[in-house]
C-alpha cells in the first residue's frame, strides 16, 4: 500500500538534494575554472617559447586565433585579444626576478600587520625558491579568468598582485567584489597600516595570528552612502540594511547572529550592537560602534561584554569571544594603553564613509560654498511675472533667486 507523502518529510527531503546540487555545481565550477586558469597559463607559455626559439612576431597570434576557432568554433575565448591577454597572464607570474623582492619583503617586515596573513603562502615561496613559478602556476589555477584580467588590468605591483591573488582564492571574491576592494585599496591598508589590538597578550599564540588575520585596521564603509553626520543607532541601522556589504568587507567567515544582542546579568539588561559568530575561528565577535574618537572606557565596556559573552552565550568548544571596537578614528598609542590591562582579546579599528581626499589635492580645490557661488553666478537673472494692478497687465521684476 503506497503511503501517503509527508508534506514535512519531503521539504525536508527536497532542500536536502538542492544542497547537493548546488554543492555539486559549485565543486564542478570549481574545476572547470582551475582547469581553464591552467590551460591560458600554458597557452600563454608556449607563445612566449616559441616567439624566443623561433623569433615569431606578434602576428603569429592573430594567425593562431583564427586556426583555433576553426578547430574549436563552438569554443570562445580564442580571439587574438583574449591570446594576447593569456600571453599577458603567463608574462605577469613566470619572472623569478620579480616575485623574489616582494616575496622577501613580506615575509622579513613583521611591522606590516600582515605577516600571518602571508606566513604559510610565503613560506612556500622560500621554501621552493628553485621552483617559484609551479607554486605561483598552483596559486594562479585558484582564481577564475575574469577576477585575473580585474588584476592585470588595474595592479601593476608584483606584491599587491600576490595580494589580490591570494585574497580572492582564500575569500572566494566575485570580480565586483575583486573590484571594490581594489578601488578601496585593500591592499595599502592591509601593508601600511598598523592593527591595534592585545590578541598577542590575550590569546595563544596560533589563536592570536588567526585572530589578527580576521580583523582589518581600518574598515571601509563608503557602500553605505552616508554624507551627513549620524548617531549611532543611524549608522547601525544602516549596516544592517546592507548586511550582506558589510559583511564582506569584514572578510570570510563572518555570520551575523543579531543587533542590539541582549546579554542579562541579574536584573539588569546589557545590549551588544552587532553579534557574529566566525566560522574558522570558531569564536563570538562582538562588534561596538562608535561614531566618534576612541575613549579609553570603550575598551572597559567591550571588556565586560566579552566577559559577559563567555559566560553565557560560548559553546563549549568555542574559542574566547573577540570583541571590535569600531570608530571614527583612533589614537594608537591611547589604544595600546588601553588595552594593556585588559584580559580579554579586543581590537580597535577605524572606518572611514567617505572617500579620502588624496594629500596633494587638499586645500586645492573649492569648497561646496565656492563652487555654489560659481554656478549662482553663472545662472541668467530670472524674470517673475506679476500682476500690474492698475492696468491688470503683466510686468517682470528681478532678482528671484537674491
Amino acid at each position: 500500500m503506497t503511503k501517503d507523502i509527508s508534506h514535512q518529510d519531503y521539504r525536508a527531503f527536497l532542500a536536502a538534494l538542492k544542497q547537493r546540487i548546488v554543492h555539486a555545481r559549485t565543486t564542478a565550477a570549481r574545476a572547470v575554472n582551475r582547469e581553464l586558469a591552467l590551460l591560458y597559463w600554458d597557452i600563454g607559455r608556449e607563445i612566449v617559447e616559441k616567439q624566443q626559439l623561433l623569433g615569431w612576431g606578434e602576428s603569429v597570434i592573430d594567425r593562431l586565433s583564427a586556426d583555433l576557432q576553426d578547430s574549436f568554433p563552438r569554443t570562445t575565448g580564442f580571439s587574438p585579444r583574449n591570446l594576447r591577454d593569456m600571453k599577458r597572464f603567463y608574462l605577469a607570474y613566470s619572472d623569478e626576478v620579480i616575485w623574489r623582492q616582494p616575496v622577501a619583503k613580506l615575509w622579513k617586515n613583521p611591522t606590516t600587520g600582515v605577516q600571518p596573513i602571508w606566513r604559510q603562502g610565503v613560506a612556500k615561496l622560500k621554501k621552493h625558491n628553485n621552483n617559484t613559478i609551479d607554486v605561483l602556476r598552483q596559486l594562479v589555477a585558484l582564481v577564475p579568468w575574469g577576477q585575473h584580467l580585474q588584476i592585470l588590468n588595474k595592479i601593476t605591483d608584483p606584491a599587491a598582485r600576490l595580494y589580490y591573488l591570494r585574497a580572492t582564492a582564500q575569500h572566494g571574491w566575485s570580480r565586483n567584489v575583486l573590484l571594490n576592494q581594489i578601488k578601496a585599496r585593500a591592499y595599502q591598508r592591509a601593508v601600511k597600516e598598523k592593527k591595534t589590538h592585545n590578541f598577542a597578550l590575550a590569546l595563544p599564540e596560533h589563536f592570536a595570528e588567526q585572530a589578527n588575520e580576521m580583523m582589518k585596521s581600518r574598515y571601509n564603509l563608503e557602500f553605505l552612502g552616508i554624507s551627513r553626520p549620524m548617531k549611532e543607532r543611524g549608522l547601525e541601522n544602516r549596516l544592517i540594511e546592507r548586511l550582506q556589504q558589510f559583511i564582506l568587507e569584514l572578510g570570510y567567515g563572518f555570520c551575523f547572529v543579531g543587533r542590539q544582542y541582549r546579554l542579562a546579568l541579574g536584573r539588569k539588561e546589557y545590549f551588544v550592537d552587532l553579534l557574529f559568530y566566525h566560522r574558522f575561528l570558531k569564536a563570538l565577535v562582538a562588534v561596538d560602534l562608535k561614531i566618534g574618537s576612541f575613549e579609553p572606557e570603550h575598551s572597559g565596556k567591550m571588556d565586560f561584554y566579552l566577559n559577559l559573552l563567555n559566560e553565557k552565550e560560548r559553546a563549549p568548544s568555542d574559542q574566547p569571544s573577540i570583541g571590535i571596537i569600531l570608530c571614527a578614528e583612533k589614537n594608537d598609542i591611547e589604544v595600546e594603553f588601553a588595552l594593556k590591562t585588559k584580559g580579554n582579546p579586543i581590537g580597535v579599528a577605524a572606518y572611514h564613509l567617505n572617500p579620502a581626499l588624496p594629500l596633494e589635492f587638499k586645500g586645492r580645490l573649492p569648497t561646496a560654498k565656492q563652487l555654489a557661488d560659481v554656478v549662482r553666478a553663472a545662472l541668467p537673472v530670472p524674470q517673475v511675472a506679476t500682476a500690474n494692478k492698475s492696468g491688470g497687465k503683466l510686468t517682470r521684476r528681478r532678482g528671484a533667486y537674491d
